[in-house]
C-alpha cells in the first residue's frame, strides 16, 4: 500500500514541476514573441513538446498539460474567448494517441527508436494543429485559418522534434514512470 501512495505522490509532484515549466517558458516565449518578434507570420510553443513526454510518462494525464499550454498561449496573446475554446479543445486532440500507447510494448518501442519517438511526436503536434483547426470550423473560421494552425508553426514543429530527440536520451526521462519505478527497484535489489 506504502508504494502506490508514493507513485501517486511522486506522480502529483512530476506532474506540477511539468506544468510549472511549461506556464513559466510558455509566458516567455510569448513575451519574447511579442517584444521581439512582433508581427511574424510563425509561432513558436513547448506545449507539444512537454505534451508528448507526459503521455509517455503518465498517459492520459497529459491533457492538463495540453489544455495549460493553450490557456497560457491565450492569456499571454490577449486571446478573445472563442481562441480560448480553440487552443484548450483543439490541444486536447492529442490524447487521441492514448488508445495507440495501451498496446503492450508500445511506449518502449516510441522511447527506444529515434525515428519512433520523432513519429510519436510529430503525431502529439499534429494532432492539437487538426484539433485547433477543426474547433476553428466550427465557430465559423474558414479552411484558411484552419491550415494556418499547421503552417504557422513549423518551428514549433522543429523545436518539438528537437527536444523529444534530446530528452529519449536521458535516462528515465522519456519512459512510462510505472516502468521507470519497476526498474530502478530491480537495480536496487540486484546491483
Amino acid at each position: 500500500m506504502e508504494n502506490r501512495r508514493s507513485l501517486k505522490q511522486y506522480r502529483m509532484v512530476d506532474l506540477t514541476l511539468f506544468a510549472v515549466l511549461l506556464a513559466v517558458f510558455e509566458s516567455i516565449i510569448i513575451l519574447a514573441s511579442k517584444r521581439w518578434f512582433p508581427g511574424e507570420p510563425w509561432t513558436v510553443s513547448l506545449t507539444p513538446a512537454i505534451t508528448a513526454i507526459v503521455l509517455i510518462r503518465w498517459g492520459p494525464w497529459a491533457g492538463i498539460h495540453a489544455a495549460l499550454g493553450g490557456l497560457v498561449l491565450c492569456i499571454g496573446s490577449g486571446a478573445q474567448p472563442a481562441q480560448f475554446v480553440i487552443y484548450l479543445v483543439g490541444n486536447l486532440f492529442s490524447l487521441l494517441v492514448v488508445p495507440f500507447l495501451r498496446f503492450p510494448g508500445m511506449k518502449e518501442k516510441i522511447t527506444s527508436d529515434a525515428l519512433r519517438t520523432l513519429g510519436f511526436g510529430l503525431a502529439v503536434l499534429l494532432l492539437m494543429q487538426v484539433g485547433r483547426g477543426l474547433v476553428s470550423l466550427c465557430f465559423g473560421h474558414g479552411w484558411e485559418k484552419a491550415l494556418g494552425f499547421v503552417t504557422t508553426e513549423a518551428v514549433t514543429d522543429l523545436f518539438t522534434l528537437v527536444i523529444l530527440w534530446i530528452v529519449r536520451r536521458l535516462d528515465g526521462l522519456l519512459e512510462d514512470q510505472r516502468h521507470y519505478f519497476r526498474r530502478i527497484r530491480e537495480e536496487v535489489r540486484n546491483p
